[in-house]
């Protein structure tokens, strides 16, 4: 399976709040409305939230200001690049990066592919 992962700073104008609200309760239905054209198996928003252990972490680093959420989509990935070269992919990812534009900053959100190593599970 291929893992994308999407690290998402929003738009200027837009609160935290904001933010979160639309790409929960807007993105979020138009996401599953194309998850079958584009082959999508599962997809988890991960909303920044503050808190203590964090906000502590981060300055013990030195680290820069965190991400609004993080999108991650998990695909086959031998079905990925054959359903993007279909006319309902292609729909499908043109209907998402427009509504992505209405509250992402996307040049300064950072998209990659992964592999899971998983370290440890309970």
């Amino acid at each position: 399976m291929i893992h994308l992962i999407f690290c998402l700073r929003r738009l200027p104008q837009l609160s935290r709040a904001e933010f979160q609200r639309y790409w929960c309760e807007r993105h979020a239905p138009l996401v599953r409305s194309h998850a079958a054209a584009l082959g999508l198996r599962r997809y988890v928003q991960a909303h920044t939230i503050d808190h203590p252990v964090a906000q502590g972490a981060a300055a013990a680093r030195g680290a820069p200001e965190p991400f609004d959420g993080v999108a991650e989509l998990w695909f086959d990935s031998d079905e990925l690049l054959q359903l993007m070269q279909t006319e309902a992919g292609a729909e499908a990812g043109r209907a998402l990066l427009e509504d992505e534009r209405r509250f992402l900053d996307l040049a300064n959100s950072p998209i990659f592919c992964a592999e899971d190593h998983v370290v440890l599970e309970r």
